[in-house]
C-alpha cells in the first residue's frame, strides 16, 4: 500500500484541495464579517452626516441673525445718530442736512457689505423729523403691527427681537425675517422713543437650509412649536401659523433636533424629519456592494486555478514568439505581469534584452532628433510657465459688471479705474498672443499707473515717452508692466509724498532702449547684491519665491533674445531705482511667434 504522502496526489486534487480550505472557505467567512461591520459603519456614519448639516444650517441661520444683532448693537450704542434722532429741528433743512450727514452715511454702509441685509428702518416718536429714507415716524399703525406688539410685550427692553413678517416684494409675498430693538443706550438722557427694524432677505435664509444637503424636511420652529420655516412643500406656513405635528411626518420619520443657546435665539429649534428608509437605503447598497464584491472573489481565483495548468505552455509559445520576431527587427517586449517563477524570470530577461538592444539603435539613429525636439518643447514650456506666474486669469466678465453698475450709479471715476484693470486682465487673457508693439505695452501700462494713481492721489506721479521710431516695434508681452508695478509698491507705497515713476523707451542703433526709473526708497545695497546674483545662478524653478516679476521680466528676456538681452538695476537707499534694458529691434516682421519662441 502507498504512503500517504501530497507528493502523491494528483495536481488537480491539490489544486481542489487548496482552493476551498484558502479561497472558499476564508472568502466567504471573510465577506459574512465585512457585511457585518460595513453595515454597522454606513449606518453611524449616514447618522454622524445628518447631525452634522443640521448642525451647519444652525450655525450658518445663527451667523445671519447675529450679523443683524451686531448691527443693531452698534446703532444702538452711535452717539451721533442718537443725537440726531433726538434733536429739535427748527426746520427741515436742518433735518435734511442732520441727515444726510450722521444718518444716511451711517446706515448706508451696511447693507452693501451684507448682502442678507434687506433694509434698515428707523422709527421715532420725535415728530420734528420728516418721514423718508432710513427714518420713518413712530404712527398709530406701526405700533398696531405684530412686531411692535410682540416688542412691547418684551419684559427685556435691551435684548433683540427675532421675527417674521408676510410683505409684497418683487416676486409677490414674501417672509421678511427681521431683528427688532429698541436704541435706548442714552434712554436716561431723553424722552424720544426709537425702534430699529433691520430686514433679512428671505432668499437669503432659504439659500441657508437649501445648502446644507439635507435628505428630509428641516423645520425651523418657536417656542409654541409654530413653524416659521420649512421645506416641506406639503405644508402651508407662510401666510397662516401652522403648529408642528407628527402627524405631518411619515410613519417612520427619524427626527434630529438642534437649539440655540443665545438669549434671542432661544425661543427657536431646529427639527430634520428624515425617512428611516433613506438612512437604510444606504446600508442595502453597502450591502449589494459586498455581494457584487463576493462573486467575483468566488469564480475568479476558481477559474485561475482551472486554468493555471495551461499557463505554462501559453507563456513559453508567447516567449517563443517574440524570439522570432527579434530576429526579423521587431523589437517588442512580451507582456508580462511581474510572475516570479522560472518562466516569469525567462520573460523578464527577455525583454530586458531586448529593450537595451533598442536603445541602442535609438541612441544611434534617433537619439539626436528627439533631444532637439525636446530642448524646443522645454523652451516653449519654460516661456508658457514663466507667463503663467505674471498673468493669471482674472475674472474678466465680473469687473465688466461691476463697471457698468458703477456707471449706472453715476461713479465714473470708479468705472474708469475698473474699466483700466479690465482692461489689463483682458491682454492677460491673450494668450496667443506673446509680442505686442511698445506702444501697445505703454498702453498697459498707463492703465496701471492710473489705478495706482486712483489709490495713491497726488502722492504719485508719471510721465512716459516713447519714441514715435519705437512705437510700432515689437517686444514681449508683458515686458514693462511688472517692473513700474514694482517701482510703485516697493518704491513709491512707502514715501509719504512726491513720488514719482518715469518710464521710457527709445530706439537707435539696431537697438530698443527702455528705462523705468522711481524716486522711492531704493534698495540696501546687500539686498540688490542677492537679487543680482539670484538672475545669475540659472535656478530658476527653485528661486522663483522672491522678485518673481523682475525675475520673470529677466529670465523671459534672456529666452526671447536668447542671451541678447541687457537688464541692469541700479539703486540707493532713499535716492530710488533705476531699470536700464536693451534688446535689440526686431521690428514688425522680425518678431517670433508664440510657436517660434
Amino acid at each position: 500500500m502507498p504512503k500517504m504522502s501530497l507528493n502523491n496526489v494528483k495536481l488537480r486534487d491539490k489544486m481542489l484541495i487548496l482552493y476551498f480550505l484558502c479561497v472558499l472557505i476564508p472568502i466567504v467567512l471573510t465577506n459574512l464579517i465585512f457585511y457585518h461591520v460595513t453595515t454597522s459603519n454606513v449606518k453611524k456614519q449616514k447618522m454622524n452626516d445628518i447631525s452634522i448639516s443640521l448642525e451647519k444650517a444652525k450655525t450658518e441661520f445663527r451667523d445671519q441673525i447675529d450679523v443683524a444683532v451686531g448691527i443693531a448693537s452698534v446703532l444702538n450704542t452711535d452717539y451721533f445718530l442718537n443725537e440726531a434722532l433726538e434733536t429739535q429741528y427748527a426746520n427741515a433743512s436742518q433735518y435734511v442736512d442732520k441727515y444726510h450727514s450722521d444718518i444716511f452715511f451711517l446706515l448706508n454702509k451696511y447693507a452693501p457689505v451684507h448682502k442678507a441685509i434687506k433694509g434698515i428702518t428707523i422709527y421715532t416718536d420725535n415728530d420734528t423729523v420728516l418721514p423718508g429714507g432710513y427714518v420713518l415716524p413712530l404712527t398709530p399703525a406701526v405700533m398696531q403691527s405684530a412686531w411692535y406688539q410682540k416688542l412691547a410685550a418684551m419684559p427685556n427692553s435691551y435684548t433683540p427681537l427675532i421675527v417674521r413678517s408676510d410683505e409684497f416684494g418683487v416676486f409677490g409675498y414674501e417672509n421678511i425675517y427681521s431683528v427688532v430693538r429698541e436704541l435706548n443706550y442714552y434712554a436716561g438722557q431723553s424722552v424720544i422713543r426709537k425702534i430699529v427694524k433691520i430686514d433679512l432677505h428671505s432668499e437669503a435664509i432659504r439659500q441657508i437650509f437649501a445648502s446644507a444637503s439635507f435628505e428630509g424636511d428641516v423645520y425651523l420652529l418657536d417656542d409654541r412649536g409654530v413653524i416659521q420655516y420649512t421645506s416641506d412643500e406639503t405644508v402651508e406656513w407662510r401666510f397662516r401659523e401652522a403648529a408642528f405635528r407628527a402627524e405631518m411626518l411619515p410613519s417612520d420619520a427619524m427626527l434630529f433636533e438642534e437649539t440655540y443657546s443665545n438669549e434671542y435665539l432661544k425661543s427657536l429649534r431646529l427639527v430634520l424629519a428624515v425617512s428611516e428608509q433613506e438612512v437604510l437605503e444606504a446600508v442595502r447598497n453597502s450591502r449589494d456592494f459586498v455581494i457584487y464584491l463576493a462573486i467575483p472573489n468566488i469564480v475568479v481565483p476558481t477559474l485561475i486555478i482551472l486554468l493555471i495548468t495551461r499557463s505554462f505552455n501559453t507563456r513559453m509559445v508567447r516567449v517563443l514568439r517574440h524570439m522570432k520576431k527579434v530576429k526579423n527587427g521587431s523589437f517588442e517586449t512580451v507582456p508580462s505581469a511581474g510572475d516570479r517563477d522560472e518562466i516569469g524570470q525567462l520573460t523578464m530577461e527577455f525583454n530586458r534584452m531586448t529593450m537595451q538592444i533598442k536603445r541602442l539603435i535609438d541612441e544611434v539613429y534617433v537619439a539626436d532628433i528627439q533631444r532637439k525636439d525636446l530642448e524646443l518643447k522645454r523652451r516653449q514650456s519654460q516661456l508658457h510657465a514663466l507667463q503663467s506666474q505674471i498673468n493669471p486669469h482674472f475674472l474678466f466678465n465680473s469687473l465688466s459688471t461691476i463697471r457698468m453698475r458703477s456707471l449706472m450709479k453715476g461713479e465714473e471715476e470708479t468705472a474708469r479705474i475698473i474699466h483700466n484693470m479690465a482692461k489689463m486682465f483682458r491682454k492677460s487673457l491673450e494668450w496667443g498672443k506673446d509680442w505686442v508693439t511698445i506702444k501697445e505695452e505703454m498702453d498697459l501700462v498707463l492703465c496701471f499707473l492710473e489705478i495706482q494713481k486712483y489709490r495713491f492721489g497726488d502722492k504719485l506721479n508719471y510721465n512716459l515717452y516713447v519714441d514715435e521710431a519705437a512705437a510700432d516695434r515689437m517686444i514681449p508681452k508683458m515686458m514693462l508692466q511688472p517692473l513700474v508695478e514694482n517701482a510703485s509698491i516697493h518704491g513709491i507705497e512707502p514715501l509719504k509724498s512726491g513720488g514719482c515713476i518715469d518710464v521710457r523707451a527709445e530706439a537707435r542703433d539696431g537697438f530698443l532702449y527702455f528705462t523705468v526709473r522711481d524716486n522711492g526708497v531704493g534698495i540696501a545695497p546687500d539686498a540688490l547684491k542677492r537679487v543680482q546674483e539670484s538672475w545669475k545662478d540659472g535656478d530658476r524653478e527653485n528661486r522663483m519665491g522672491e522678485n518673481i516679476g523682475m525675475k520673470n521680466v529677466y529670465y523671459r528676456l534672456m529666452m526671447y533674445f536668447e542671451g541678447e538681452a541687457e537688464f541692469d538695476i541700479a539703486s540707493a537707499p532713499g535716492e530710488g531705482t533705476t531699470i536700464r534694458i536693451r534688446v535689440p529691434d526686431v521690428k514688425d516682421a522680425g518678431a517670433p511667434s508664440s510657436e517660434s519662441a
